[in-house]
């Protein structure tokens, strides 16, 4: 049942279960608790709940704190013009995680510099091409437009807000070789995405929409061009290479020779 629905409202629904379960048991334990511990009880559940419907692990930690957080928030009488901004915020951000369940993941400056080292060497009379399928803001981009000048770097990115600033990133940052494309990378009609112009094709974003970007890949990239992935394998695919990075996350770049 819950495959066949949208994360997001598999976790509202679960949300629900929980707060009911939550209602019966103390029922029928006979207790009363505070506002907060009811609140915790209610996440505890919609988290395990989660975890068994199969949810995404960053998914658990949302459903354990959404009640206790709105609980935490009544307590100290926030005016509601600051969760209204505070909605309009993370909407901007995450304006797409909804329908392509691909959260906002930033790479961090040691995976920047370990994708120098898989750029390939210039061709003569020819500039090396890169994009970035989920550019976020833009880091990965302006990294390497300055540190390999030979090259066009783009970028698509979907939602509003990390593409704005991405925009005014390259734009300030003054990197004639690089651009950022607001739009989806599925989209047919966005030349950007079009990924038999590139030498080199980026992408972090999630498990989800993985095996369906390889398919892409295998059908557009030409022979001899670069797919690298952060972190997310391709199902049932073995990359040529790894290259395991030294950060915080313990990032591994997933690399296939096309």
């Amino acid at each position: 049942m819950f495959t066949k629905l949208p994360p997001a409202v598999t976790a509202l629904l679960l949300q629900f279960a929980a707060f009911a379960l939550a209602v019966l048991s103390l029922r029928v334990a006979g207790q009363q608790v505070s506002a907060l511990t009811f609140a915790l009880l209610c996440g505890a559940y919609a988290a395990a709940f989660s975890y068994f419907a199969g949810l995404a692990s960053w998914w658990l930690t949302i459903q354990f704190a959404f009640v206790p957080a709105l609980v935490l928030m009544l307590a100290f009488d926030i005016p509601s013009g600051f969760f209204l901004a505070a909605f309009l915020v993370l909407l901007a951000v995450y304006w797409s995680t909804f329908r392509t369940q691909v959260p906002l993941y930033l790479s961090s400056n040691k995976v920047w510099q370990a994708l120098e080292d898989l750029l390939p060497q210039q061709k003569p009379g020819a500039d090396l091409r890169f994009v970035d399928l989920g550019s976020g803001l833009g880091g990965v981009l302006t990294h390497l437009a300055s540190v390999r000048p030979d090259g066009q770097y783009t970028g698509v990115e979907s939602a509003p807000l990390p593409f704005l600033w991405s925009w005014l990133r390259i734009r300030l940052g003054g990197h004639s070789n690089c651009k950022v494309h607001w739009g989806s990378i599925w989209d047919d009609k966005l030349g950007a995405c079009d990924l038999s112009q590139y030498d080199v094709v980026f992408a972090y974003l999630s498990p989800v929409p993985m095996e369906r970007l390889w398919h892409k890949a295998r059908a557009e990239m030409r022979p001899g061009s670069v797919f690298v992935s952060s972190t997310f394998a391709v199902p049932e695919q073995s990359p040529h290479e790894t290259v395991q990075v030294d950060d915080l996350h313990r990032s591994t770049l997933l690399v296939w020779r096309m």
